[in-house]
């Protein structure tokens, strides 16, 4: 009897649990980071929010982009982090009004142009010439100071750079270049860097993952990743060419329709209020907001920044991308 009785309770127990379980509320939030920084923001919103089941999922901008863009509020996404702005642009249709959520100080220009209801700054995401100085010993090689050294003959395959059909760091460096040199003379430049390429890389953290691995010895990469290995031992240095560090941002936002759902505002507002913090103090710190700290070692001050003018810009992205032949 007292056996049947504890086994009762036993399923009874477990029975509520999974039931609870169950009746937890799902949000969805899809987010276009490094893996590193998306696996500090579940553990993140976990904590914070026990109550709910909160599921952070990767996907590339441009992917995260056609979705929306395709399911509009049938999508299963509640939340979009680290969508490149010129997506942002192109899919706002899809997302909800969100004035007033935001308690950041961003600096003058850091500010979603014209569409400040519909999404927050998350991130300014900058670039540089970064090199394996190991490598370009073993090669006995200096090390290249503009975009033009990287044409000459003696970096045969040992050059990568981000595609910028698939990569927004890729199509930051191609915008830059587009601003700096027109259109013509961007692409005669293409074309001659192509046989130095080993590669172009599909996301914007390959140049860095090539160069940790001694294929290549220079690589357009993403300046707080190139840092962040630095840190770690990798016998990496960073340069700034004469027409600056390119750069683009990246929005967080709600999909329209969604707003209302159980915890999504909640959340929402600990990612763009709190979140968005840690992430800039600890992974990404350009800065972008007034009183931002940064903790990251060996961090370059006085950055040159280049001309991203139009970078939010999807039409003109798309155009640029339809010439664009590799």
């Amino acid at each position: 009897m007292k056996k049947g009785l504890l086994v009762l309770l036993v399923i009874t127990l477990l029975f509520t649990f999974f039931a609870d379980f169950g009746s937890k509320e799902t949000i969805v939030v899809c987010a276009s980071s490094e893996q590193f920084r998306n696996d500090a923001l579940q553990e993140q919103l976990a904590e914070e929010f026990p109550h709910y089941n909160v599921v952070v999922t990767y996907m590339s901008t441009g992917k995260s982009a056609a979705k929306v863009f395709a399911e509009g509020e049938d999508t299963e996404v509640d939340i979009l982090v680290g969508l490149e702005t010129g997506y942002m642009n192109k899919i706002k249709g899809e997302l909800a009004d969100i004035s007033g959520k935001s308690r950041i100080p961003y600096l003058e220009g850091l500010t979603p142009e014209d569409n400040e209801n519909l999404w927050v700054t998350w991130e300014k995401q900058a670039g540089a010439i970064i090199v394996n100085k190991d490598i370009l010993a073993k090669h006995g090689l200096e090390a290249p100071q503009s975009y033009e050294d990287l044409l000459k003959p003696e970096y045969k395959g040992l050059v990568a750079m981000p595609d910028p059909k698939s990569s927004g760091t890729g199509y930051f460096f191609y915008k830059n270049w587009v601003n700096e040199w027109g259109e013509e003379a961007t692409l005669e430049f293409v074309d001659k860097l192509y046989p130095n390429l080993k590669q172009f890389t599909e996301s914007g953290s390959g140049p860095i993952k090539l160069l940790k691995q001694g294929e290549i010895a220079v690589g357009l990469a993403l300046t707080f990743q190139g840092i962040s290995e630095m840190n770690d031992g990798q016998p990496f240095d960073i340069i700034f060419p004469q027409e600056g560090s390119p750069y683009s941002l990246t929005g967080t936002a709600i999909i329209k329709g969604h707003e209302g759902k159980k915890g999504v505002e909640e959340v929402f507002d600990f990612i763009i209020n709190s979140f968005l913090k840690y992430d800039k103090e600890y992974f990404c710190p350009e800065t972008i907001y007034d009183g931002q700290m940064n903790y990251i070692e060996n961090y370059p001050t006085d950055i040159p920044y280049a001309d991203m003018t139009g970078i939010q810009d999807y039409l003109a992205k798309e155009r640029l991308l339809s010439i664009w032949k590799y």
